[in-house]
């Protein structure tokens, strides 16, 4: 199998180098159209590249001349080689790595011309508001020089913004608000309430992240429903128990009673029996809720609170992680935990994953600095092609060997006298950590030190830009939580820096970036890492890391014989190799357990499929009308005497919807209530992954006829007037209020028969 496999790479990177041989010398040959594409007037790019067919040799030739030219006029920026290079390699649809600082947004932006001129809608995909907003209006007069419309969509957009947006050639918009406005057409009673178009082609900016680290992410529309209050004195015995009273999984994900826990909880309660059958349904789940809240989210990590209100932390991101929360019964539990008013619980009317998302496009691409590592991922379940672009200018950073200490204290000593000693020096220092706390903690030892340092944090986000924008200033020390996704690019000597003040820091060695602990996978270790060495220039950068991280804790259990070989702590080679072996382990859990988790989304995003095919067709004809003539003839002929057909449509139309989007979502909650419990059909010797599917599709097969079924009782007997039909007689109730969320499931998902769990493994 290993041959087998070795081979296959060998063959995919054998065609992968002949796909980019064919790109270069299609850049070759644009040369050679130069002085064409010079002598063109401004309004004639249109027009000229419109008659191009993008999809011939020659077509492509001539458009990376335009491109080139208009690059230079329009945004100031003549296009590298290796830019056209991974726009081309996007137009046959293969996510490239291109290193921080090479131009991706340009890069990509040419791919999305390229695309429109094919007679195709593009979305660009960004990993959040800011981002889309600022690429979409720094390249517009590209794209204006070319007749290609161009939008941008924010969280605040109203409905006719997005449409309009979603009409223009290419979209730019984050990848939760589509998915939000695909969620929202769900709840559409008329074709003209439509808002998302049909998916055409997508570009995905720091595709690893979007495409990998976020696939799982379930995007959630709610609708408002009674909120279950928190029970005060189930939070009260919770809050009080000792390290003897629970214990904590290995991996940090799962927490339960011990049995002096559980008769403390029992007492305390009044002498009940929570495993009885009066229990263990509700109070039992209750208290393994709030068990979780109160011993494994903690403050400054998974979450901070500010505005009165708890706010989820982006790990992968190290920002506040806008519109997500945690399943409701956990959010109400932490802001419980926090003192604060439980926000209002709802029931899941719609949900679709990033993966499910990105999958309804036909064409997929993207770019992003570290594609390669991700390759088997995006490989398996994106069907995706990955190509390296090289860098414009050969990269002179100087990556120093790793730093592994026997603890945490020991560790922290070594960075802060590491950042003293670089910082004495005037070279700037970028010091990546992992989360809010231990940014603030690096902080104050270093005042300790005498180092002043600017945090960026989740605390602090929305001035991102302009700190990120200021780390390359000589002598500036900037602390940071992790730098995925953070698009300001970091200039030597500041942001207003003249060349003066550019050549001080280059004499000085460039940007250092120190990392303070490894990360679950090497791919977010280099995105730190690429922030030095950008376009040629100099940098270092060097890894901390000890054998209390936690990337270590969870995935290496042979520590004990591991002692360190100086009296500062440090494990010299043995303490890099254990790091290096629980990041491999890390990896292979992530990959197992993506692996895991789309097996088990895999239906239920066909089935959902299914229903949205079926929805759009009633949204759009006469169908439900169709049906129900067909089902209650005498009903229909009643009321056409006295009711127009305009009317008994739309009246059929909205019933149908209503039955329809209602079996729907009590479908979503009966999927919700397998998967809390599906992992026991391991303990009889049953594949979980085949008893899901099994009771999921039964129940499926139901659907349908189910709603149908109540729809005609509906048209039967409800009160239908010209004036349409009284919902209130019908008791045809819609949510009053809905809104839309992210859930936040991360935490839950542990390797192994746990994976199958989902967010509500913690119900075990």
């Amino acid at each position: 199998m290993g041959k087998f496999s070795n081979a296959m790479w060998r063959l995919l990177g054998a065609q992968a180098s002949r796909n980019q041989s064919q790109s270069i010398s299609l850049i070759e040959k644009s040369h050679e159209h130069e002085s064409w594409a010079q002598e063109l007037k401004d309004d004639e790019f249109a027009g000229e590249a419109a008659e191009l067919e993008i999809e011939t040799v020659d077509g492509r030739v001539k458009f990376l001349a335009l491109i080139r030219e208009a690059g230079s006029r329009a945004v100031s920026m003549t296009p590298f080689d290796v830019q056209l290079q991974g726009a081309l390699r996007m137009l046959d649809g293969d996510v490239v790595e291109m290193a921080t600082g090479e131009g991706k947004t340009l890069a990509g932006a040419i791919a999305a011309i390229g695309y429109a001129l094919e007679g195709k809608h593009v979305h660009v995909v960004s990993v959040n508001d800011y981002l889309a907003g600022r690429d979409a209006e720094w390249m517009r007069p590209l794209y204006d020089l070319f007749g290609v419309t161009v939008g941008a969509i924010s969280e605040h957009s109203t409905r006719e913004e997005r449409r309009v947006a979603y009409e223009c050639d290419v979209t730019y918009a984050s990848v939760n608000e589509i998915g939000f406005d695909v969620l929202r057409d769900q709840l559409a009673l008329h074709e003209d309430e439509l808002v998302a178009p049909v998916p055409e082609v997508v570009l995905v900016d720091e595709a690893d992240s979007v495409l990998v680290d976020e696939a799982l992410v379930p995007l959630i529309l709610a609708g408002s429903t009674e909120a279950e209050t928190p029970n005060s004195a189930i939070h009260e015995v919770v809050s009080h128990l000792k390290s003897k009273h629970y214990d904590v999984d290995t991996d940090g994900r799962n927490v339960s009673l011990t049995e002096e826990g559980a008769r403390f909880v029992e007492d305390t309660l009044g002498g009940i029996d929570i495993y009885g059958d009066d229990h263990v349904g509700t109070t039992l789940v209750h208290v393994n809720v709030a068990l979780y809240a109160y011993y494994l989210l903690e403050r400054d990590v998974h979450y901070i609170v500010r505005d009165g209100g708890v706010h989820l932390i982006n790990a992968s991101r190290g920002r506040v992680a806008r519109l997500q929360r945690w399943p409701d019964g956990v959010q109400a539990a932490v802001e419980y935990k926090e003192g604060l008013k439980p926000t209002a619980a709802g029931e899941v009317i719609d949900t679709i994953t990033v993966q499910a998302l990105m999958s309804r496009y036909p064409r997929v691409a993207g770019m992003t600095g570290t594609a390669i590592a991700a390759g088997e991922q995006l490989r398996q379940f994106y069907n995706l092609g990955v190509s390296q672009i090289p860098s414009n200018m050969p990269n002179v950073r100087e990556d120093e060997p790793d730093r592994v200490y026997d603890n945490k204290a020991n560790k922290m000593e070594a960075v802060v006298e590491y950042v003293q000693t670089v910082h004495e020096t005037g070279q700037p220092v970028l010091i990546g950590t992992h989360d809010v706390a231990q940014s603030e903690e690096l902080a104050y030892f270093l005042e300790r030190a005498g180092v002043t340092s600017v945090v960026l944090n989740a605390k602090n986000d929305p001035e991102e830009a302009a700190i990120i924008a200021e780390a390359g200033r000589k002598s500036a020390v900037t602390v940071s939580t992790q730098m995925a996704g953070r698009g300001t690019d970091i200039r030597l000597g500041g942001s207003d820096g003249d060349d003066e003040a550019r050549d001080e820091v280059v004499e000085l060695g460039g940007l250092c970036v120190v990392g303070t602990g490894r990360y679950d996978t090497e791919r977010l270790d280099n995105q730190l890492r690429g922030r030095a060495g950008r376009q040629g220039d100099p940098g270092r950068s060097v890894f901390f890391s000890s054998l209390e991280d936690p990337l270590v804790a969870k995935n290496h259990t042979h520590l004990r014989e591991s002692q360190p070989i100086d009296s500062d702590g440090s494990m010299g080679p043995r303490g890099v190799e254990i790091v290096q072996q629980a990041q491999r382990i890390a990896e292979g859990a992530m990959l197992q357990l993506h692996a895991n988790t789309w097996n088990f989304n895999a239906q239920v995003n066909e089935q959902r499929n299914s229903i949205v095919r079926r929805r759009m067709s009633i949204l759009k004809t006469d169908q439900a009308l169709t049906d129900l003539k067909d089902l209650e003839t005498e009903r229909y002929e009643e009321l056409s005497e006295t009711i127009g057909d305009d009317v008994l449509e739309d009246v059929a139309r909205q019933i149908v919807l209503f039955h329809l989007d209602r079996a729907w979502a009590d479908h979503l909650a009966y999927v919700a209530d397998v998967q809390a419990s599906i992992h026991l059909r391991a303990l009889g010797q049953q594949s979980p992954l085949e008893e899901f599917h099994k009771l999921i599709f039964a129940e499926f097969t139901k659907l349908v006829d189910e709603a149908m079924e109540a729809a005609r009782e509906t048209f039967t007997t409800a009160t239908i007037t010209e004036d349409g039909i009284d919902f209130d007689d019908a008791d045809m109730h819609r949510s009053t209020m809905t809104w839309t969320y992210l859930v936040h499931e991360n935490h839950f998902a542990s390797a192994g028969a746990q994976a199958v769990q989902g967010i509500v493994g913690i119900f075990r």
